[in-house]
């Protein structure tokens, strides 16, 4: 019987950092940030959500039930307001990051020294958003589809079309949601993440994301490169 693995995220063929915001399909937007006490405070979330969208953006609440578990991360940017505000001037930055916390993009400073909080707020959020508006925003897919059904039969047919490199033996050391897989030197040759599915990693070396997933108890990372599937055996040490 044919076992169907479920991929929730497969094949990105370029690493976040090489990402434009152009790459990335989803926004999901804070219902609260670092600074504020309430949810929505001065309907900050509010008019950020809604502008982006303005902006073409396909934004969510990051509260909202959107079917899309913490292993799907890298489908979409984080949107944070940083507030830097001093005594006489309310300053704000809107900051998009990717599942790596990196700072894609970080916006010009919006200012205000109106005295009333809630306008100033508003007023420093505004200004800042001229410059994301300014990118023009439209979305380019350049990764392969996010999600697939593949039979065993499929992967089996892929590795025999497609190149196979020798195995590889790395060593597991336990990092957040994953393992990163180092060498003898030691140096991180690649880390993976954790999925729904057990012995299913989401994985990337910084230059390529791909999957690793344990076939006939042999560990297998599989990424495309100019549209050629590569599989690569790796000796896992646990």
């Amino acid at each position: 019987m044919k076992k169907v693995f479920l991929v929730l995220m497969i094949f990105f063929s370029l690493f976040s950092f090489s990402q434009s915001i152009n790459n990335y399909e989803f926004v999901l937007v804070p219902t609260i940030f670092d600074f504020q006490q309430s949810e929505n405070q001065y309907r900050l979330s509010t008019v950020l959500k809604f502008r982006l969208e303005e902006y073409g953006f396909t934004t969510f609440y990051s509260s909202d039930q959107i079917g899309m578990s913490a292993n799907d991360r890298c489908v979409y940017l984080k949107v944070n307001l940083r507030d830097e505000s001093g005594i006489f001037a309310t300053k704000l930055y809107i900051e998009f990051k990717d599942c790596y916390n990196t700072v894609v993009y970080k916006s010009a400073e919006g200012s205000s020294r109106t005295k009333d909080r809630k306008i100033a707020y508003n007023e420093a959020l505004e200004i800042a958003l001229l410059s994301v508006k300014n990118l023009n925003y439209k979305f380019e897919s350049k990764s392969a589809e996010k999600i697939a059904v593949v039979t065993d039969a499929e992967l089996l047919g892929a590795t025999q079309e497609d190149a196979i490199v020798d195995e590889i033996f790395l060593f597991a050391q336990p990092i957040a949601n994953g393992y990163q897989l180092v060498d003898s030197s030691p140096k991180v040759v690649l880390k993976i993440f954790k999925s729904s599915l057990s012995d299913f990693y989401i994985a990337n070396d910084n230059t390529k994301i791909g999957i690793v997933f344990k076939k006939n108890d042999k560990w297998i990372f599989e990424y495309y490169v100019d549209g050629k599937l590569i599989s690569e055996k790796l000796n896992i040490k646990f």
